[in-house]
């Protein structure tokens, strides 16, 4: 189980690096321009991130729906159904720097750890409320009298780009730090909330506003990488669900929209009744 954690944690701290590789950008508080940002990267990573050498599928797809002239990004679209087919949530565990961040916040020692809250499931919810309304439909609809729109997730609630990209571009670029307004200050405030309780509840943003996560968790029952339970071996001991830190009945829904692969249930199995088609006898 140590080696599989190690494993996952190696796979995360490289590709956020590579994700994030250009360093000139944090030491002169400028984003990178080059090529490859036409290209999306499968995470949450921010675009103004200095380092970021990629898109986010996310904030592609808000920055056409919000053009004059563009209905949808086809590309961005596409992107995301791609890696979903593939790997499904398993992108989330393994691909995210968000994600890593989070999981690094978690393993931080804490008297009681919660793993889940009273309104869990209408909390879970929020996410389909994000990725419909700031997502989709307001870089649609709210436009400007130009035709124009805005990237109202990245504006008004992504921790991920303000972790990424207005904390790092403020410290270092001293125009940016005189234009600093209320909108930045509530920013921080709900980054700084989502890492507080990120080190008691096991991935919050994931959990419960990640419209990235949510796309690729509808892919989880039908991606090439899936889990699946030998049912002769299962012998509902629900061993499974109480390692799970999101708190999934892993026997009974082994592929749930909430899954991030990261394969705790796999170790955990005393009878070895879950694997992944990747291990199909």
């Amino acid at each position: 189980m140590a080696s599989i954690k190690r494993g996952r944690l190696i796979v995360q701290v490289l590709f956020a690096a590579l994700s994030n590789g250009y360093l000139k950008g944090f030491a002169k508080g400028r984003i990178y321009t080059g090529n490859s940002k036409f290209l999306c990267t499968p995470g949450m990573n921010c675009y103004s991130c200095p380092g970021a050498l990629f898109s986010c599928p996310i904030g592609s797809l808000q920055a056409t729906l919000s053009a004059r002239g563009f209905l949808i990004s086809m590309y961005a679209v596409g992107f995301m159904v791609l890696f979903g087919t593939v790997l499904g949530r398993a992108v989330c565990g393994f691909l995210c720097p968000f994600g890593l961040i989070q999981d690094l916040l978690y393993r931080i020692p804490f008297k009681r750890k919660i793993g889940k809250l009273r309104y869990e499931k209408p909390l879970r919810l929020l996410r389909v409320l994000v990725l419909t309304l700031f997502v989709i439909l307001l870089p649609l609809l709210a436009v400007d009298i130009t035709g124009l729109g805005k990237p109202w997730f990245c504006k008004l609630i992504c921790p991920v780009g303000t972790l990424e990209a207005g904390v790092p571009l403020v410290l270092a670029n001293s125009m940016i730090r005189g234009a600093i307004g209320f909108l930045y200050t509530w920013k921080v405030l709900l980054l700084l909330l989502t890492l507080l309780i990120s080190i008691v509840i096991y991935r919050p943003f994931c959990r419960y506003l990640c419209p990235l996560g949510l796309v690729y968790g509808l892919f989880n029952r039908f991606a090439f990488y899936r889990y699946e339970i030998d049912s002769e071996r299962c012998t509902l001991c629900g061993l499974c669900q109480k390692r799970c830190k999101l708190d999934i009945a892993v026997f009974k829904n082994p592929n749930s929209i909430d899954c991030i692969r990261c394969g705790e249930c796999i170790t955990s199995c005393p009878e070895n009744a879950i694997r992944s088609t990747l291990r199909r006898r």
